[in-house]
């Protein structure tokens, strides 16, 4: 069941989406964004799991612990990859892109 839009943002937004252009730029965006969250989660809950607080890996990255807390704590979070590798090199993990399968894709 789908609910009407509460706010004026939600409702423009129902009617940008109307446009085929602008609903396939959103998906698109939408797809980068959830890329990076899934990302950060995933090195996160390493990070974790080999008990290093943020600092500690900011230190084993080569990065300013600052850095490491805003990334994990930022909803708008857009790192680089240079920032990626690090800290992904610093949990001996590496970042590698896979192809999504052709049902995900469509």
């Amino acid at each position: 069941m789908t609910t009407s839009p509460r706010t004026g943002a939600e409702r423009y937004l129902r009617n940008r989406l109307n446009d085929p252009g602008y609903a396939a730029a959103h998906e698109q965006a939408r797809r980068r964004v959830d890329a990076i969250d899934s990302v950060l989660r995933d090195l996160d809950a390493r990070r974790e799991d080999l008990g290093f607080s943020k600092a500690e890996l900011a230190r084993r990255a080569g990065l300013r612990p600052e850095a490491v807390r805003r990334l994990f704590a930022s909803q708008t979070a857009n790192p680089t990859l240079a920032t990626l590798s690090a800290i992904a090199d610093a949990l001996d993990l590496e970042l590698r892109p896979v192809r999504r399968d052709a049902e995900s894709a469509a």
